[in-house]
């Protein structure tokens, strides 16, 4: 079915400004060094729901429930209905001014069923989700986008889109929850908390110990322009419970125990396991060198932790690194203690000295992924081939998002179309079992899923 086709089964009906619902603080809200760095566009999700007959009496009952809720929850997380602002030298603020979310409704001449397994690569999924022009100048863009589509079957999908400058995943979970629990009548349970001065930086760190490497680029190549143009695909891997158990097994076993004794992770082993088969299935050279992202949640690494309700990015990235020759030839548990090493750095230590790190940048521009959404060829990190980035939603509560009429029967992400960019995810049925969202360049993906899988037997 070709593109266009798929859009018609998707019209879209009117697009609103939803405003908070009482007067909220006007003015400059100031944002942290780790809000303006690495991605500081839109992260997507979607839930998929069926609700019940009597919420269908009137078909608009979903629309003003969600209109209503999102402009509650809004007053207490005022800066999301704000604007991002530049300042000097690639940094920004968020101008609280009330302008509010943006809220769109469609509808869809298709079944829920029809959408098969909702797996990201479904053809319909670019209609489902609000597609954000990052040419527009920034302080047009809203930092909350929601789609409301209500299928011929009676179903509905929500998609949300929210900045990544202002919330991470943490952040963007607190505000679904209690903008549901409002939704549901109940009161916000824990309030936002958006006091940056938290984070005060320390006058004694020495930031020449803080490194900032631009990702490697593939042996040959001077810059990764050709890279970032190549088609991408995406696929979605289940690994059982039992896999996730061999796979920890035989990364324990098979390298020398960590330095504090606790066992590999599911998350260092199933990454690990993920950047080997990357790895072969992209036919790198022994001597590539390769680097892996790994998002950390630094909230309670630092002295004292940040305040329940911290609103904004409590996550840093740091970079596990090693030769492809040395991922391939060596057992799992080597891959995974590479991992370890990265993320037992981030302490507080760490975190200030990072503080005082970007601080200190003339221009934060070449740290920021904004560009490639724009179009531009090389500005901003790419973990791309030979690298991969692997963000993990295990321990993140995702699912069970009831806004009044049931828990959701599908939740994942949105778009996700940049080669590298993992995502590791709970399996929805609760079995133990985990989910690898991944996007490779088209050449990579059958030789990706072949090692995958084989190798765990």
């Amino acid at each position: 079915m070709s593109s266009s086709s798929s859009s018609s089964k998707v019209t879209l009906k009117s697009c609103y400004s939803v405003r908070p619902m009482e007067p909220t603080w006007y003015g400059r809200l100031p944002l942290s060094e780790w809000d303006q760095i690495g991605n500081i566009t839109h992260v997507s999700t979607i839930y998929f729901y069926r609700p019940p007959q009597k919420w269908l009496t009137s078909p608009n009952k979903i629309a003003t429930t969600l209109k209503d809720s999102l402009s509650k929850v809004l007053v207490p997380f005022y800066p999301l209905a704000g604007r991002l602002q530049w300042k000097e030298s690639g940094r920004f603020d968020v101008e609280c001014n009330s302008l509010g979310a943006q809220f769109i409704e469609a509808e869809s001449s298709l079944t829920l069923s029809e959408l098969g397994d909702f797996s990201p690569s479904c053809e319909y999924y670019p209609y489902l989700i609000p597609h954000i022009d990052y040419t527009r100048p920034i302080e047009d863009i809203p930092l909350v986008i929601v789609q409301l589509t209500n299928f011929k079957c009676g179903g509905a999908s929500i998609s949300l889109l929210i900045s990544h400058a202002v919330a991470d995943g943490p952040s963007a979970l607190h505000f679904t929850s209690e903008w549901a629990r409002l939704a549901r009548g109940e009161p916000v349970r824990t309030m936002p908390y958006f006091d940056i001065n938290v984070l005060s930086s320390r006058s004694n760190v020495n930031v020449n110990e803080w490194e900032f490497n631009e990702p490697p680029l593939l042996l040959g190549n001077s810059n990764n322009v050709e890279e970032r143009k190549k088609k991408t695909t995406v696929a979605m891997l289940k690994v059982s419970k039992t896999q996730v158990e061999k796979l920890r097994k035989t990364a324990n076993e098979s390298w020398e125990k960590p330095s504090n004794g606790r066992g590999y992770t599911r998350y260092e082993t199933l990454t690990g396991h993920v950047w080997r088969s990357a790895s072969k299935a992209r036919g790198h050279a022994n001597d590539q060198q390769t680097s892996l992202g790994v998002c950390v949640d630094w909230r309670n690494r630092v002295e004292p932790n940040l305040p329940k309700g911290y609103f904004g990015n409590g996550t840093l990235d740091v970079v596990a690194t090693s030769l492809a020759g040395d991922l391939i030839s060596k057992p799992l548990g080597y891959a995974s203690s590479r991992i370890r090493e990265a993320i037992e750095k981030v302490n507080d230590e760490y975190v200030r000295m990072g503080i005082e790190y970007f601080k200190k940048q003339e221009d934060l521009t070449k740290f920021q992924d904004l560009h490639a959404k724009m179009g531009s060829d090389d500005k901003g990190p790419f973990y791309g081939n030979p690298n991969l980035g692997v963000v993990s939603w295990l321990t993140l509560p995702i699912y069970g998002l009831d806004f009044g009429w049931g828990k959701e029967v599908y939740m994942g992400p949105g778009t996700h179309d940049s080669d590298g960019d993992s995502l590791l995810l709970p399996s929805y049925d609760d079995d133990g079992s985990l989910l690898v969202a991944i996007c490779l360049q088209e050449v990579h993906m059958d030789a990706f899923k072949r090692h995958f899988y084989q190798d765990i037997v």
